[in-house]
C-alpha cells in the first residue's frame, strides 16, 4: 500500500471523528494513531525502544563499552 493511500485513509479517519466527535475526538483519534504507529513499527522491527533514550545516554553494557572505546580512539588520532 503506497504511503499516499495510507495518508488519505488516515486523513479520512481524522475529518469523519472531527466532523461526528469534535474536536475532542479528532485529538483522541491522532493520539492512538501515533501510538499504533509506534507500536506498528517497534513490531516490524523498523525501530528500536532505544531511540527513545536521551542522546549520548549509552543503553547497554556493550554500549558503553563501545562509547568508551569510540571516544578514546578519537582523543589518540
Amino acid at each position: 500500500m503506497s504511503t499516499a493511500i495510507v495518508g488519505l485513509a488516515v486523513g479520512m479517519a481524522l475529518g469523519f471523528a472531527g466532523y461526528f466527535g469534535g474536536f475532542t475526538a479528532f485529538l483522541l483519534v491522532a493520539a492512538l494513531g501515533a501510538i499504533g504507529f509506534t507500536v506498528g513499527k517497534l513490531a516490524d522491527g523498523d525501530l528500536h525502544w532505544s531511540q527513545f533514550a536521551r542522546p549520548g545516554q549509552a543503553r547497554t553494557p556493550q554500549d558503553r563499552t563501545t562509547h568508551r572505546t569510540r571516544t578514546t580512539r578519537s582523543r589518540l588520532k
